[in-house]
This record gives C-alpha cells, structure tokens and sequence, in this order.
C-alpha cells in the first residue's frame, strides 16, 4: 500500500470511531471514505454495530450492500445523524471543495440533512484558499452545456467537460460536470451565488459551513481540524 492509501486508510478507519449503535449515517462517496465503509462493515458484521447507511451515489451503495450494512433513503429518514465524506480541498474554515469523484449534488443533499458532517481526507488535500489545487466540479443539466459553458468561463480560467474512458461522463443524476480551473477562490460565498444564479446548473462544489470536523491522515499521523 502507497503512503497516500496509508493515509486515507489511516483516516477513514477513525472517522469510523464516531459512529454510535443506532444511527443514521450518511455515506460519501470516495476513495477515502472506501475505507470507513469497510470498517463500518466490519463493525456491523461482528454484532458490535448496528446502522442504517444512507449513499450519496450508487458506487457506495453497492460498497455499502457487499459490507453488509443496512441501507435506507432520505424519504424514510430525512434527518441524518452524522455523515462522514471525502474531499477534494478543505481549509482551514472546513469550506470544501467536492465532486471531483462525480457526486457533489447528492453529497451535498445529504450534507444539508445531517447534524453533523466529518470530513476525511489525506494531508494534501489541506489548502490556504479554496481552488489553487483542484479543480471546482459544476453539474449541468445535458441540454444546457453550450449555453452555460461560456457563462462558466466568464468566471473562471477554463471550464473543461469531464471524461472518463474517452466519453463524456453522466453522474448519477444523468447530467454532465464541467471541472472548472482558478488560480484560486478568494471571495468563495460570492462565487457560489454567481454559479447557482446560471440557469442550467445544477450544483456545484463549493461546500461551505457544512462541515464540523475533518481528520486529515499525514505522513506524521493524524491531523484534526475543527
């Protein structure tokens, strides 16, 4: 195992130590949160928990299922107790950056639901300022992306259609994601607005005040933001 699959493995594993019997936990989608999942299947497994998961895409809930763990959905409970995810950028204020695994606007439905959201991550994915690191996902309906490409653009260096295996890539909702290039994100609040305002977005990245918490797993061992 690489040292950035030690780090996410070291992270995931403790996020999965606040995880109490009998709670609805909302389960983000991501190479990190792969091992919470498996650890939370362990755990339900031997008897010691019991939960009821709720996924943020359907990669996880075929991870979740093969774990083990009990699945339900926000019409059934619509209030989540915690929910612990990935991402892609974190500063120190806990504003994130999401999506470049393909599931912001489920994770972020999940995250506005929640009592309270962990964060996980490795140490890299720690910045000063938002977006001078990756990219920022938007997710736009199909129909609308010539017509909100060059409205993007306005805002932003470039704004490039996602691919994946040489095709256009459709999240989970059947729409596409343009991942769109800053040199960075000052004003990340005002950002937002201007992107929600854009007819033909769906969501976007930019996760502000949603988190509570973030583990960060470094060459150094456990780093806590709060």
């Amino acid at each position: 195992m690489s040292n950035a699959e030690e780090m996410k493995k070291l992270a995931g594993e403790k996020a999965a130590e606040y995880v109490e019997d009998g709670m609805i936990v909302g389960l983000g989608t991501g190479s990190t949160v792969y091992y919470t999942i498996i650890k939370l299947g362990e755990l339900v497994q031997s008897g010691e928990l019991n939960i009821i998961g709720i996924p943020t895409s359907i990669a996880t809930e075929k991870l979740a299922t093969e774990q083990g763990i009990m699945l339900g959905t926000l019409e059934d409970y619509p209030e989540i107790d915690l929910t612990i995810d990935g991402a892609d950028e974190v500063d120190h204020n806990l504003n994130l950056i999401k999506g470049m695994g393909g599931a912001l606007l489920r994770e972020k439905v999940v995250a506005m639901v929640s009592k309270r959201e962990i964060i996980i991550a490795d140490g890299s994915k720690e910045v000063k300022m938002l977006g001078t690191k990756s990219a920022l996902p938007v997710e736009i309906l199909p129909f609308a992306l010539a017509a909100v490409k060059p409205k993007l653009e306005e805002l932003c260096i470039e704004a490039i259609l996602r691919e994946r295996d040489g095709k256009t890539f459709v999240s989970d909702n059947g729409n596409y994601i343009l991942d769109c290039k800053f040199d960075a994100i000052a004003e990340p609040e005002e950002l937002e607005s201007r992107l929600n305002n854009i007819p033909g977005v769906v969501e976007n990245g930019l996760f502000l005040d949603l988190a509570n918490l973030a583990i960060l797993g470094t060459t150094d061992g456990l780093k806590i933001l709060k």
